[in-house]
């Protein structure tokens, strides 16, 4: 460096990670600007064992991170890079591994310390080990607003090692005890990057480079064109507040499958840290003093916190969330059936409701909340197919991807995980009845059925032949039938006898061992499961679904 260069102020980096795409409520980038009086070097990477064709999933071997994902991160990077030059600076972005980019970048500006966003899961704190080993200067992990409830507030060890096994403890305590920090705004200028990085700051690869088969869009009937970046992010958080007062309804039209504001659709935006969750909780406790406060915006909150509560499992038990046994360690012998498996990945299990969602998130990257518990429950529960091939296909599809959410409501749809009752399941076929009464969604997503009107839409193995043939349906030529004849390890049958009870043309009215549905937490039991309201004691057949969230 030269003698003039030397008398300067040294730089700090600022190590954006994926999960913190943004330049609001940004704790490191903050705390860098202020120790380096505004000289700051952020830092983007493309880790190939992320993102690019060499990165595989562990057990089923699936691409890593889709097309669709793919092309929301770097909508998301290019976002970032024009935040960070309209404040005077800019994003390098260099493809490779952190812990070899970031020590050359160090070396070349002079820094002297850097600043990322402190990560839980194992692959993340693995890199950070790997990258505080190689630096010559301290590598600072903040917390940061990667959750609501920041970790330094909550009244459990920083381990989280005595976080409750059940949300409803962890979500009374935080709603009792833990105060929500304000959202920080972003720094009010920054200076340009120093030389020689200035002059290379690095292109954002194309979406064709990183995922080669990639179309040209996005399919049209997705729910939503979802584009990545904290600029989006935050026009969406405002459409569905101020400008429609979508949220004013939201835990009454949350289930639904079909339009833009059924829900927030916020989770690809947080996935990645376009947006902060306590920004959009400032959002929400402004519109409660503004407009309305009810049962609805509550709800909103209610969803971020079980985000955080699936982070701060994951904290307490680490590699626990990825492995078979899950955090309860348990033993299941699971089918080996590639064929069962690959037809449920392609959306052609004889079940059009679980076939519509599965179609969906192959063509978009997008699933409904309630769309991904009966997938999951369909898989582990009826077709007894390993969880973690699951939880494995979810992350290379879906643009909300979070390791903690994803795996985390994973081990609770297997059983595997933090449920305080055994036991659950979807009734796909009832489920389909009820949160799809016309088939619309069935309709817009299988189309060769499209033809067929409910309720045989959901059921067309039991449909009469002259309803087929009217609607143009010829079973295993133009739709499969069933690949499995019964439902919950055969504790519901779908054809003969006792599947007339399931008949999509009638009401449900079977035997109360048959009485599964999918209310919602909390709608007829305690959170301590296995009692209703009235005190009785529930058979383990009649018991309902408890439908969590965090996931979408």
């Amino acid at each position: 460096m030269s003698s003039s260069s030397s008398k300067a102020v040294r730089p700090a980096v600022v190590w954006f990670r994926g999960s913190d795409l943004r330049i609001h409520d940004h704790e490191p980038l903050l705390e860098a600007a202020k120790a380096s009086k505004g000289h700051v070097v952020p830092v983007y990477c493309f880790d190939p064992r992320q993102v690019g064709p060499a990165a595989k999933t562990r057990c089923g071997q699936f691409p890593k991170c889709g097309w669709q994902r793919t092309r929301f991160i770097v909508e998301c990077v290019e976002d970032l890079r024009r935040n960070l030059q309209r404040l005077g600076s800019n994003l390098v972005v260099r493809v490779g591994e952190p812990e070899e980019v970031i020590p050359d970048i160090v070396s070349i500006t002079g820094a002297t310390e850097v600043f990322g966003q402190k990560e839980v899961c194992s692959e993340e704190t693995g890199v950070e080990h790997r990258l505080a080993k190689r630096l010559s200067v301290p590598l600072t992990l903040r917390w940061g607003a990667i959750t609501l409830c920041h970790r330094d507030d909550l009244p459990y060890e920083r381990s989280c090692s005595d976080l409750p096994g059940v949300f409803s403890q962890f979500r009374k305590a935080a709603e009792a005890c833990v105060p929500i920090r304000p959202p920080r705004p972003p720094p009010p200028s920054l200076q340009p990057l120093p030389q020689p990085i200035a002059g290379d700051p690095g292109h954002v690869p194309p979406v064709t480079q990183l995922s080669p088969n990639a179309p040209a869009k996005a399919d049209e009937r997705g729910v939503l064109t979802f584009v990545g970046g904290e600029t989006v992010a935050r026009t969406r958080v405002k459409h569905y507040l101020w400008d429609t007062d979508c949220i004013a309804t939201y835990k009454d039209t949350r289930n639904g499958l079909v339009g833009a504001d059924y829900s927030s659709k916020f989770s690809p935006w947080l996935a990645h840290g376009c947006v902060s969750a306590r920004w959009i909780h400032s959002e929400v406790k402004r519109y409660e003093r503004e407009r309305v406060k009810n049962n609805s915006t509550y709800w909103l909150v209610f969803e971020l916190l079980w985000r955080d509560y699936f982070r701060f499992v994951a904290l307490q038990h680490g590699t626990a969330i990825f492995k078979e046994g899950g955090v309860q360690r348990k033993g299941i012998a699971w089918r080996h059936s590639p064929l069962d498996l690959s037809a449920w990945q392609e959306g052609r299990t004889g079940f059009p409701f679980v076939d519509a969602n599965m179609r969906e998130l192959a063509a978009t990257g997008f699933m409904s909340n309630r769309g991904r518990q009966n997938v999951a429950s369909f898989l582990t529960k009826d077709l007894l197919i390993d969880w973690r091939l699951g939880a494995e296909w979810f992350e290379s599809l879906l643009i909300d991807h979070d390791p903690c959410a994803n795996y985390g409501n994973w081990n609770y749809a297997a059983g595997i995980g933090n449920d305080p009752r055994q036991g659950r399941h979807f009734n796909v076929i009832r489920q389909a009845k009820t949160y799809d009464p016309a088939a619309e969604y069935v309709h817009l997503w299988v189309p060769e059925l499209k033809h067929l009107p409910a309720p045989f839409a959901h059921t067309p193995y039991q449909a009469p032949h002259g309803e087929l043939e009217a609607a143009g349906v010829a079973l295993e030529k133009s739709y499969p039938r069933p690949i499995v004849a019964s439902l919950d390890n055969g504790r519901i049958p779908i054809r003969g006898g006792a599947a007339k009870m399931y008949s999509a043309g009638k009401p449900f009215k079977g035997p109360k061992w048959m009485d599964r549905d999918g209310q919602e937490a909390g709608s007829n039991t305690s959170d301590g499961g296995g009692r209703s309201r009235s005190g009785k004691r529930r058979g383990r057949h009649n018991r309902k679904p408890r439908v969590q969230g965090g996931w979408s």
